[in-house]
Formats: structure tokens, C-alpha cells, sequence
């Protein structure tokens, strides 16, 4: 807000008799001292009020019509036209942008962010075929978590994980086909620079996990599928119509020994997922285990939401079966392990307690 400004009386007389001195009315010569108007006894700031002079040296009181000296009659009119008189504003204050010089700068954060996110955390890919129905349909666009594996978690057995391609596993029907529209294919790969669309460039497959490192698998007949000689209970498994799901999907296999820092996929549309079964010929490479495994390293992430369409919307949690008691490769040697420890202090207390005795 600007100053306040208050009127104030000009520089002429003020109101009343007693603001100057008294002057006779017809000779215009000074009155009498006598007469308490006015005199030599008067203090230089005016004449003497009515109650009589002022004493000598002493400045006037205010005239009879209780009215100040100009002098002492609060700030002065100030001069010039009401257009001259404008609101100020604080020196410290700046001029604020418009929206549309803004708006560049609060597009460019949002790439940012959007790409930092893309690169760290969270991103699209697109499902271009049916090896995972029915957990996921064709043309479904799910979210990847790419945030915990840098912190070391790794791939666990039911975990639907996107990886890329280790050499030769991608089918014709396994990638995303670029749009024919060279407009259309540069927006889309804008998009999926920052992680908006999901990419038709990369190498990229979706599967679910069935072993860790140090798991066995194996699948004979017609099944059931095996992981460290636990049968599985499979409900995810694709069921055509009212034939009953074959969890070998027709290439019975193994058993197989997972090796270090490598997973065993496999999709849940048995019949129609060219996984870890169609590829244990592979040989193994400097970064590549080979035998139909998938090295951690070519893990992007895990699927957890079918984010679109919104029709199949959906989480994507581990089933209930891989919690099933003895599947754990490791977890024999936990109740030997936990009773060893268990014993260690009533050992102690019991031996000195025959030291005492």
C-alpha cells in the first residue's frame, strides 16, 4: 500500500481573532497594549491568547478560536495535481513473470523430473505379445520398479521381471513394431526418451521368475513344475478354454541347477512363451551364464501394476504358491541352524554352573 496522505490547512492565517495581532478596526494602527490584544508583551510565536499576554520571552498559546499556528498545523498540502501523487512500492519487490514466460521454464522441470524418473525409478513398457496371458493381454502397458535394484534387491522367485535380451530370444512377435508415420515415430520416441510411452526400439522381454541362484527345476510329462522338489500349484498358468493347463507346456525339461547371480523365467501362456525352456542350448559367454538362464545384470526391473488401459488395472504381487514351507533351497539349513544357536547359551549357563557346584 502507498503512504497515507493527509490533507492539511495552507500557509495563510489561521481561523479566529486571536491568530494575529488585533488592529484597530477604524484608524488601523495597532491597539493599546493595554487592551490584552496584543503588544510587546507578546512571545514570537503570536499573539496572546484571551485569558491575557504572554509572558515576555514566552511563545504564544493558541489564538481565542482554539484554533494552532499554521506552523504547528500538521504536514503541509502537498503541491501538484492528484496524478503526481502515486502509490509506492517497496524497493525489495520484483516484477512478476507472466504465465507465458513461465511456462517454458515449468515444461522444461517437468522433462526433467520425467526423465530422472524414466532413468532411476519407474517406467512404461508395452506387452506386444500373449506369452504372459493371462496375467497380461496384449497392447497392456505395465509400470517397472528400476529404483530397488540399486540398492542391491535382486530378482525373487514369482517376480514378473522385464530383462533384456540375452542373445537370440526375441521372436517376431516379441518386439513392438515402430508406428509407419515418420510423425508419429518421432513423437513416440520423444515420448520414450523421457519415459512417457514405451520404446519399439528395445530389446526387451517380460517373463515370470521360477528359480534363484541355487534352486532346482524341473518339469517332466505333463508336469507338475518342480522348484527344489516342491510340486507348484500354478493358478496363474494360461487355461485354453476348458482344456486343463499344462504347466510343461509340452518341453518337458530338467532338473537344472540355477547357477550364481542368474534367474530361470519362464511365461505363464506355456504354450506360447519361448523362455528359459527353448533356450538351454545357448553356450555360455563372458556376460551371458547361458542354458537357457538370464544373468541379474539384464534385469531392468519388476513389473508391479498394469497401469493401462484402465479397464486392466491390476497389481502385479508374487503368488501365494512361491511361499509354499520347503521351496527355499536354503531353507533346510535353517531350523539345524537356529536350534545350533539356541543351545549355545544353556550350554554355557550349564557348565558353570558345575564349576560353581
Amino acid at each position: 500500500m502507498g503512504d497515507l496522505v493527509i490533507g492539511a490547512r495552507g500557509a495563510g492565517e489561521p481561523e479566529g481573532s486571536g491568530g494575529r495581532t488585533a488592529q484597530s478596526t477604524e484608524s488601523g494602527q495597532p491597539a493599546d497594549p493595554a487592551d490584552g490584544q496584543g503588544g510587546p508583551g507578546a512571545g514570537p510565536g503570536g499573539a496572546a491568547g484571551a485569558g491575557g499576554p504572554t509572558g515576555p520571552g514566552e511563545p504564544g498559546g493558541p489564538a481565542a478560536g482554539g484554533q494552532p499556528d499554521s506552523a504547528a498545523d500538521g504536514p503541509s498540502q502537498p503541491t501538484g495535481t492528484d496524478e503526481d501523487v502515486k502509490e509506492k512500492k517497496p524497493s525489495g519487490e520484483r516484477k512478476q513473470r507472466s504465465f507465458w514466460k513461465e511456462l517454458p521454464i515449468l515444461i522444461g522441470i517437468a522433462l526433467v523430473l520425467a526423465l530422472v524418473i524414466k532413468t532411476f525409478f519407474v517406467q512404461a513398457f508395452s506387452i506386444p505379445s500373449a506369452s504372459m496371458e493371462q496375467t497380461l493381454q496384449i497392447g497392456d502397458r505395465v509400470l517397472v520398479d528400476k529404483f530397488t535394484p540399486w540398492f542391491g534387491s535382486k530378482p525373487e522367485r514369482g517376480d514378473v521381471v522385464v530383462f533384456h535380451d540375452p542373445g537370440g530370444w526375441l521372436g517376431d512377435g516379441e518386439t513392438s513394431q515402430p508406428s509407419s508415420n515418420a510423425v508419429l515415430r518421432g513423437i513416440q520416441d520423444g515420448l520414450s526418451f523421457i519415459g512417457l510411452m514405451p520404446s519399439a526400439n528395445e530389446k526387451d522381454l517380460i517373463k515370470r521368475v521360477i528359480g534363484v541362484s541355487g534352486d532346482t527345476i524341473e518339469c517332466q510329462g505333463n508336469g507338475p513344475l518342480k522348484v527344489n522338489g516342491v510340486p507348484l500349484n500354478e493358478p496363474y498358468v494360461y487355461t485354453p478354454g476348458m482344456v486343463p493347463a499344462n504347466p510343461c507346456g509340452g518341453t518337458p525339461f530338467g532338473p537344472v541347477k540355477v547357477p550364481q547371480n542368474a534367474i530361470w523365467v519362464m511365461g505363464d501362456h506355456r504354450n506360447d512363451s519361448l523362455d528359459s525352456r527353448f533356450h538351454q542350448d545357448q553356450p555360455p559367454t563372458k556376460s551371458e551364464p547361458g542354458g537357457g538362464f538370464v544373468s541379474v545384470n539384464d534385469v531392468v526391473g519388476r513389473a508391479f501394476v498394469v497401469a493401462w488401459p484402465v479397464n486392466h488395472w491390476s497389481t502385479l504381487p508374487v503368488p501365494s504358491t512361491f511361499s509354499q514351507k520347503g521351496i527355499s533351497a536354503a531353507s533346510g539349513l535353517v531350523p539345524p541352524t537356529l536350534g545350533a544357536v539356541g543351545t549355545l547359551p544353556v550350554a554355557w549357563w550349564m557348565r558353570r554352573r558345575r564349576r560353581r557346584g
